[in-house]
């Protein structure tokens, strides 16, 4: 039977077991498509990398013996939608039999079922063989109970994969080492240099451009340094592993103006597009530690595979449990448009100038970045939660949506009412200050709360609690920040809620 197996750009996984073996009657689809480049707005480094590493994922195929119909985006003969692309190959091609992997967005997915149901022949469909749970694990193992944390659904993968376990036990004594992650850095231990991917893009930028693809953010077209293969994922993981590792833990939630990834992995992008897994990542780094205990803590460690066997996995399952309803949830109210400087990083807020420009610059932020600051302001001024989604599904070069919304619109935004997180991620000037030095050169001050040069912040962090107070009003995790509002001097406060009025106005001055 003549089959037709399409491999979207996220499933750039050589180790899946469709490529055991080698059959001249299966074809395999890859197509690069405006469907995909123009839903969302995408960072010209995001394009750029998926289209390499989808090219780079054909040519193992061939070089592997399998045949490949492969759509570049400027193709005369690519239809740029996926269902004609479909169609056009099961009609060229005399195809028998239409096969496919579980798509990890919602949208993906209906739109391969529909197309299922209008073609004239067999089809199946098959599972990604990449995470460590299956769709809807979580929704099952949450079914009964009235909160969905994190925390027990990380202990329960811990014990059902053996991962960090001994004699039933959590390795270390502790399930989780969270308070060990919270330091600053100042400047040490050193941090080594960058592993280099370097490469030249200038031909498919070209095409891209030709193409008319839009896309926002920048690109250095001669040395491109993202990992495209599978050869070079597995490289950037050894590089965590024997550079980064020791102290990953410790600074993770750090932040500095002279240095953008720390010791963060990276791997994301890798793991997103299924060039590595996420198995592969664990397996490796806990090999690792256990052969050099005497030099890493198990705190870098465990704060590492929370990350990917904990958090990964839950947003995925998030993901699956609620959408497609979850894509619309606004439970905050908020409405407030997204600022120019998020698209040129040209405000005098420190801030979020390096972490905005930084996203521009490197199509990258770390977690606490796109979190803390980034979408700590989004949710103080009270941004529409639909324009932070399309931003940050724009703007990251690992961002797929079931990754980002989940990430985005619960845990940033709380625009899901508490599903993701128990209480929204805001602070003042405080925490940023505490966390990195992105304060010490600002136009503003961290100390003050009204006046010229007080930190916006400030004054919107206690308009947001003060906007939002009914709302929160019976979630005890928010109590101590409400008793102290209630406390706040009325003339203070209305004098903060001015100022966060002026900035919400006119983002622009500010």
């Amino acid at each position: 039977m003549k089959t037709l197996r399409l491999i979207l750009g996220d499933q750039l996984n050589l180790q899946h077991s469709w490529f055991a073996e080698k059959d001249s009657n299966i074809i395999y689809l890859m197509a690069e498509m405006r469907q995909e480049t123009d839903y969302v707005k995408h960072h010209i480094q995001k394009v750029v990398g998926f289209f390499l590493a989808m090219r780079n994922f054909a040519q193992s195929l061939r070089e592997d013996g399998h045949n490949v119909i492969y759509l570049k985006i400027g193709d005369d003969q690519n239809p740029q939608e996926l269902e004609k692309i479909i169609q056009k190959c099961v009609l060229e091609q005399n195809i028998e039999k239409f096969e496919y992997q579980l798509p990890d967005e919602y949208r993906l997915d209906e739109q391969l079922c529909q197309i299922c149901e209008i073609l004239d022949i067999a089809t199946q469909v098959y599972d990604t063989e990449h995470f460590y749970t299956s769709r809807f694990e979580l929704r099952d193992f949450f079914k009964g109970k009235k909160q969905l944390i994190m925390e027990s659904f990380y202990r329960m993968m811990r014990k059902k994969h053996d991962i960090m376990m001994v004699n039933g036990q959590p390795d270390g004594g502790k399930w989780n080492f969270d308070h060990s992650n919270r330091k600053k850095w100042k400047g040490s231990p050193a941090i080594p240099e960058e592993l280099n991917f370097s490469k030249d893009v200038d031909d498919i930028v070209t095409e891209i451009e030709n193409a008319k693809v839009k896309t926002f953010g920048n690109i250095d077209q001669k040395h491109f340094n993202w990992p495209v293969s599978e050869k070079e994922c597995h490289q950037l993981l050894d590089f965590f592993c024997d550079n980064l590792l020791v102290h990953f833990g410790d600074y993770q939630d750090a932040f500095h103006t002279e240095e953008k990834f720390l010791f963060h992995s990276r791997l994301s992008f890798a793991m997103n597009s299924k060039m590595i897994s996420p198995k592969k990542v664990v397996d490796t780094v806990l090999e690792h530690y256990y052969e050099n205990m005497d030099a890493i803590h198990i705190s870098q460690v465990e704060g590492f595979v929370r990350q990917i066997l904990g958090w990964r996995e839950y947003m995925r399952g998030i993901y699956w449990k609620e959408m497609p309803n979850y894509q619309k949830l606004n439970k905050l109210n908020n409405h407030n448009p997204l600022p120019e400087f998020f698209w040129t990083g040209k405000t005098k807020m420190n801030c979020l100038k390096h972490a905005i420009s930084q996203s521009l610059d490197e199509a990258y932020a770390h977690h606490i970045q796109r979190l803390m600051i980034i979408g700590n302001y989004a949710l103080l001024t009270q941004t529409h939660p639909d324009e932070v989604d399309q931003w940050y599904l724009g703007v990251y070069i690992d961002a797929i949506e079931w990754v980002e919304i989940t990430n985005t619109r619960g845990m940033s935004q709380f625009a899901d009412g508490g599903i993701v997180a128990t209480k929204p991620y805001v602070s003042s000037a405080n925490y940023i200050n505490k966390m990195g030095n992105y304060c010490t050169d600002c136009h503003f001050s961290h100390s003050k709360k009204v006046g010229d040069k007080a930190c916006p912040f400030n004054a919107l962090y206690w308009n947001f609690l003060d906007a939002k107070k009914e709302h929160f009003q019976n979630n005890q995790r928010m109590s101590m920040m409400l008793n102290l509002l209630q406390k706040k001097n009325p003339d203070e406060l209305a004098e903060l809620k001015q100022r966060a009025e002026e900035i919400i106005a006119h983002p622009e001055q500010f």
